[in-house]
This record gives structure tokens, sequence and C-alpha cells, in this order.
């Protein structure tokens, strides 16, 4: 039986590891968390992916669980409504048609139970070294295994493509923005409803989230690449920066200050010229990351790893995966375009329709 180690138990990872264990590989995910991760944003499932969790069995799943957002509200600095939507909001799009959006833990827990793999959690791989058939792999807590292909699953900072590839700054793009993510209570009483708000370079979204007793809330800043910064610098620096905002932004950072589950990183794309190199390939954010500015994130990841198992099950690796390259990269280079067709108010609806279904899944 052939074997994979996929690093990475987040979308890309958990899908690909659904589809390459149902097709007869021995599969193990690798994942540096403790457990499945937790927190985050909502994100969307769209057009072909739609495709990719049905085909899991999934899809039904994951629609029960969705935000189900009626609107959203624009408010200024005194929390004066600039405008609403009842038709779309800024981060699902219109709320007329069959994408949805979902919490990324409770996609990511979904993935996590559907597959029959062996999960190893609290662990990282710290060396990757080709033999002549397979790869043999070094982990942080000691010992190595040998496996047929290692598939990076493990986001903007892939460890496995700084070992295979090289370090990331070759790699990434910067788009001049930060976000920080995290849960507060709804001291808004929010329904069902998104509130945005902007003040110069900074902004953010807080909206409700599980039968409307929590919230999730995104806030944003522009600025050049910063240095590493440990989470208590992090949270300093988005009270620095969002701390004049007006509206209900104190509150909100007063719940980040004592958040346990927090999120911060740079808006930033992946852009490689070869996504596999001998028996290691890339899937996801760690290939391809578009941002969160583009809204095809999970997308990308689900159908990334669809096409990437569907071509391993059709030829050897060194085919499977200039076939799969092949076949993905018109796809993620329109998904990417998308995060910065308007930095402003975020991509047409037009060049969203035409990017969600820029692929064949035959």
């Amino acid at each position: 039986m052939r074997n994979v180690l996929i690093s990475g138990a987040g979308v890309a990872g958990g899908t690909l590891a659904w589809f390459l264990a149902r097709d007869g590989w021995s599969v193990t995910v690798v994942e540096r968390a403790p457990g499945p991760r937790t927190g985050g944003q909502a994100i969307d499932v769209r057009g072909v992916a739609l495709d990719v969790v049905d085909e899991m069995g999934l899809g039904d799943r994951m629609r029960a669980l969705r935000t189900r957002m009626r609107g959203m509200s624009m408010v200024d600095g005194q929390g004066q409504e600039l405008f609403r939507s009842e038709e779309y909001t800024y981060s699902s799009g219109r709320l007329d048609n069959d994408d949805f959006e979902v919490l990324r833990d409770d996609v990511v827990a979904i993935l996590h139970e559907a597959a029959d793999v062996e999960y190893v959690f609290g662990d990282a791989i710290t060396a990757l070294t080709e033999e002549a058939h397979g790869v043999r792999v070094e982990f942080e807590r000691g010992g190595f295994r040998t496996f047929d292909l290692v598939v990076g699953a493990d986001g903007l900072h892939s460890a496995v493509r700084r070992l295979a590839f090289g370090p990331e700054d070759e790699f990434a793009r910067h788009l001049g923005q930060y976000l920080a993510i995290f849960p507060a209570p709804n001291f808004l009483g929010l329904e069902d409803w998104q509130v945005w708000f902007r003040h110069d370079h900074t902004g953010g979204v807080a909206y409700p989230v599980r039968d409307n007793t929590e919230l999730r809330v995104t806030l944003g800043f522009g600025s050049e690449p910063l240095p590493r910064l440990t989470v208590p610098e992090q949270k300093r620096l988005v009270a620095e920066r969002l701390g004049g905002v007006g509206w209900e932004v104190p509150k909100l950072l007063e719940a980040m200050a004592s958040a346990d589950v927090f999120y911060f990183d740079a808006m930033a794309q992946i852009h490689l010229d070869r996504w596999s190199a001998g028996r290691v390939v890339l899937v996801g954010d760690a290939g391809y990351c578009a941002s969160a500015l583009s809204g095809q994130g999970t997308s990308l990841a689900l159908v990334g790893a669809y096409v990437l198992a569907q071509e391993l099950g059709r030829a050897g690796h060194e085919e499977a995966f200039a076939a799969y390259e092949r076949r993905m990269r018109p796809f993620v280079a329109l998904n990417q375009a998308l995060a910065t067709e308007n930095p402003e108010g975020g991509p047409a609806e037009e060049s969203v329709d035409r990017a969600k279904n820029a692929i064949s899944l035959a």
C-alpha cells in the first residue's frame, strides 16, 4: 500500500487525507497544534468547491452550520449607519445563491471526524531527505519515518515549503495589510447581522455565530511587513492602530486583550514557479495562498486537494504532480487576482462568479 505524509490538518490537508484514504492510500497527517485548530473566521465554500464537499458527503453537514447572515451594515466612528444591504455581505457575497459561509473551525472538525487516517498532533517536520524510493522525514519530537510522498498543506508559513523549496521571502508577496481575528461575547446584541467599520487605513467587522451567542471579530490595518511579534506584542500593536477608531471598537479591543484564541498575520500571497520537488508537493495556502482578501482560500484548498488526489489516482507521482499543476494554475491565477482587484471594496461580483467556477473537476 502506498503511504503519504500530509503536513497540516486544516482544510487542504483534511480534504486531501479523505480522498487519498478513499482511494486506498495509507495516510498520516502531522499537525503542530495539539488538536484540530479552533477559532478563526467564517470561510466561504463557493462554485466548484461545492461539488467537492458534496462528493465527500459532507456538504449538508457544513450547510447546517452555515452562518445564516441576513445582511450587513457599515457604520462610522459614531455608530451611524452609512449603508446597509440585505442582498449581500462583504464576507460572503450575495445571499441568494448556493454558496455558503461557515466557521473555519467547524469545517476542520468535520474533516477531522470524516477521514479514517492516522493523525499525529503536537509534532512537526524538521527535515526531508529524498531517497531512491521515498522521502525520509525527521520529526520535532524525535525519530524518523519514510513515506512514498510528502504533501505540504501547512499554510502560508509552510515548513514543508521552506525545507523543500527555500525560504518564505522568496515566494511571499505582502499585500500591505494585517488582520487580527478573535472571539468575543455578543455584547452588541447582533442577530444574524454583520457590522463593518472603517477609518483611514484601519477597519474591521463583527458578526454573531453559535446561535448569536458569540461574536467573531476581525480587525485590520495597513502596514509594511513587520518583524515577528509575540502574541502580547501583536495585541498591543492592534490596540495602538485601532484605538482611535470609535464606535464599539474600544470594547472589542478589551475582548481581544482577554481572548485565549487569537490569530494575527499578514495578508500575503504565495507564488512559486513549481509546486512540486521530487516526491514533495504543495497544496492550498502552502503552494498558492490567495489571502483572506480574495475570499477564495477555502475553495482553492478544497479544489486543489481534490484535483491532486484525482491525478494521483490516474498516474505515478511525477505525471500526477505535473497534471495537477497544469489544471490548477489558471484557476489559482484568477482567484489570486480577486485579492487586489479592488482593495477598497472587494472584487466585482462578475469576477468572483468567473473565478469560482474556472476549472473542470472531470
